[in-house]
C-alpha cells in the first residue's frame, strides 16, 4: 500500500464501529500505512428543513461529531495510537463523501462496516455497497 487506510464509520453505531476501527488499524499497521477515520454528517443547510435550524447548527454538529469521533477512536485503539490518526468529519451524502475523501487522500484501501440490510436498502442500496461499486481503490467490508 502506498496511501493511507481510510476507515469510514457511522458514529451512531458505536458497538459495530469498534470492530471496523480495529480492522482498519490492523490493516494499516500491517502495511505501515497511516490511518484516517471519517464519519459523515448530513447537510441540513441545503435541504428544505435547513430553515428550521439555527444558523450555527451545522458548526455545532461538526464540532460535537469530531469530539465523539475522537473519543470513540481513543476508546477503541488507545490514546497513544489515536495521536497518529487523522479524524475527518465530512458533510453530505455518506458514500459520496467517503469516495471523494479516498480520492483526495490517495487512499489505498477503504475499510467500511456493513449492517444487516432492511427493505429500503434493497431499493436504494446501502452506503457500503455504493462505496464498493464506485470506489477507485480496494474496499474491505467488515460484517
Amino acid at each position: 500500500m502506498t496511501g493511507p487506510v481510510l476507515c469510514a464509520i457511522d458514529i451512531n453505531d458505536a458497538a459495530h464501529d469498534n470492530v471496523v476501527i480495529l480492522a482498519a488499524k490492523k490493516l494499516a499497521d500491517l502495511e505501515g500505512a497511516p490511518l484516517d477515520v471519517v464519519t459523515v454528517v448530513p447537510d441540513f443547510g441545503k435541504s428544505m428543513v435547513g430553515s428550521f435550524f439555527e444558523s450555527d447548527h451545522h458548526n455545532k454538529l461538526v464540532a460535537s461529531t469530531k469530539q465523539t469521533l475522537n473519543d470513540l477512536v481513543i476508546a477503541t485503539i488507545g490514546k497513544e495510537a489515536n495521536e497518529n490518526v487523522r479524524h475527518v468529519v465530512a458533510t453530505g451524502t455518506a458514500y459520496e463523501e467517503i469516495i471523494k475523501l479516498a480520492e483526495q487522500t490517495k487512499s489505498s484501501l477503504i475499510v467500511i462496516g456493513a449492517h444487516k440490510p432492511d427493505f429500503k436498502d434493497y431499493l436504494l442500496g446501502p452506503n457500503a455497497a455504493r462505496v464498493v461499486r464506485h470506489s477507485n481503490c480496494s474496499v474491505y467490508v467488515v460484517r
